[in-house]
């Protein structure tokens, strides 16, 4: 078992915060003397607080500077490309 106090500002990092949880990709944007902040990187972004102190129960690997710039590509593509048609 680990806590966030570990993870380091301006990664990204693949954990599980519980076990029985599914695996989520995270960023920590801003450390401060007791807490960290967060953004979660589900079906939406969501940034949320996090104290130093909370659980992770497993960090399953930090991204290469690679594996963030592969999933950012797949990550920030339009699945819909709207067209207009032309009159």
């Amino acid at each position: 078992m680990y806590n966030y106090s570990i993870l380091e500002p301006g990664c990204y990092y693949v954990i599980q915060e519980k076990e029985e949880d599914n695996l989520s990709l995270v960023k920590i944007e801003v450390e401060t003397d007791h807490c960290l902040f967060v953004t979660f990187y589900e079906d939406t972004e969501t940034q949320v607080w996090k104290r130093k102190t909370d659980p992770v129960h497993d960090i399953i690997e930090l991204l290469s500077d690679q594996a963030v710039r592969a999933w950012e590509s797949s990550y920030n593509t339009d699945e819909y490309d709207y067209e207009e048609d032309e009159d």
